[in-house]
């Protein structure tokens, strides 16, 4: 028998010997498999916690269930109930980028391409990637590519009580460095200081709506970050934060005023949207420029990048597009050199999910921790089951288990569902 007849054989026996025969076990691994997973509802909810978390869920006909979440704000249930839910319905979960541009499309009347929409697609499309862990039983960071590193750092936002007081600043370095997390930077306000928001300061060239920084502003703002140096010391990253306030000459200014402390960047000195002054700013500034929490989309992203408007580009995950969108602006980022960070205000169960994303993008610094209004970091993980703490030794700790290896604590959920909510809708 020629070579080609005996191939053509051995091929024609394999044909006909059932997977089963071959290998058992590949056989009931691949069985769901054949048979495709559909999604049979889509439900929401909105919880209290440090900021009001919009929890998703996706059911299928297979009985597995996904879990994501959408960046806080009023309509983005609205937006996934009314637009998304039915625009899913019947749909295979593992179709998750064709399903994004499917949401897309449909929800033009909610203004598909920014804002609300943007956010509640996010959520929905995290949980189709828990989804999509759980039925092919790998964790979703090697979906996304594979892990850049095991851990993400995390950087602590908040602020001691008083920065112009030495003793406060102490109180709080003391604070950070014996909590269990073992965190490593923080970020603090530069616009929490004395006389911003007062009725009674009169000093010239403020008003509420529109601040000028004063040289006595940027004074106190230096001898505030300057008590947290000191009271830190220099094994703690420190980031200036800023809140989108100032026009471009303040905001080098300021930049060139809290130098001397090296912090690890200045974070949203301007207005959000891109403009030459952004590069300006960059170009000119002694210390890293940070912004990009409330861009939408790699849209949104594109100007700072090929413009150099920023050092460092910081996206919140679950708010401006989801996993695969905000990889695809960290792999546009990369093209031209800068790295990235992740602004969270999520429960743990979406702060997972940005981690799971983080770890697969290769230039990644370091995701926010912000336990906001929530007074207990204990408070914050009980939300959630997972195995072991959701930050240890100062990183989002990620777990080698399906989907993002995370279950919600439904007791915890049901006893803090906003006023109004019920238990999944």
């Amino acid at each position: 028998m020629g070579k080609s007849n005996r191939r053509n054989f051995v091929q024609s026996l394999a044909a006909a010997i059932p997977a089963s025969a071959i290998c058992p076990v590949y056989a009931a691994k691949a069985a769901p498999l054949r048979k495709k997973v559909k999604i049979t509802d889509v439900k929401a909810m909105v919880v209290r916690g440090n900021s009001d978390w919009n929890m998703v869920k996706i059911e299928t006909d297979s009985g597995l269930t996904g879990f994501g979440e959408a960046y806080w704000g009023r309509g983005v249930k609205d937006i996934i109930l009314g637009y998304l839910r039915p625009t899913l319905a019947g749909q295979d979960p593992l179709d998750i980028e064709p399903l994004c541009t499917k949401m897309t499309r449909f929800t033009g009347g909610a203004g598909a391409t920014g804002g609300a929409t943007v956010t509640a697609i996010s959520g929905v499309e995290i949980a189709l990637w828990d989804l999509s862990g759980k039925i092919l039983e790998t964790p979703v960071s090697k979906l996304l590519g594979g892990q850049y590193r095991e851990g993400i750092r995390a950087y602590w936002t908040g602020s001691p009580q008083d920065m112009l007081d030495p003793a406060s600043c102490r109180e709080f370095a003391a604070f950070v460095k014996r909590h269990p997390y073992g965190i490593t930077a923080v970020k603090s306000d530069a616009d929490s200081f004395p006389g911003k928001y007062d009725p009674q300061f009169q000093e010239p060239g403020h008003e509420r709506d529109g601040w000028h920084l004063t040289r006595k502003d940027i004074s106190r703002i230096v001898r505030g970050f300057g008590n947290l140096r000191e009271a830190l010391g220099e094994e703690i990253d420190i980031a200036v934060h800023c809140h989108w306030e100032f026009d471009w000459t303040d905001a080098l200014a300021l930049a060139r005023a809290v130098e001397p402390i090296k912090p690890a960047w200045l974070e949203d000195p301007m207005p959000p949207d891109y403009s030459e002054s952004w590069s300006k700013l960059t170009a000119a500034s002694p210390v890293p420029i940070l912004t990009g929490e409330n861009l939408y989309k790699r849209q949104g992203y594109l100007p700072f990048i090929v413009n150099q408007g920023c050092h460092i580009i910081q996206i919140d995950i679950p708010k401006s597009g989801g996993l695969l969108e905000a990889k695809k602006i960290a792999d546009l980022a990369e093209l031209y050199e800068i790295p990235v960070c992740a602004h969270s205000a999520s429960s743990p169960l979406g702060s997972l999910a940005a981690a799971h994303c983080a770890a697969a993008i290769r230039d990644f610094r370091a995701m926010e921790f912000s336990p906001g209004r929530m007074p207990h970091t204990d408070a914050w993980e009980k939300a959630v089951i997972y195995d072991g703490p959701v930050i240890k030794e100062g990183k989002y700790r990620l777990l080698d288990k399906p989907g993002f290896g995370v279950e919600l604590n439904e007791d915890y959920m049901r006893a803090n569902l906003l006023p109004g909510e019920t238990w999944w809708g």
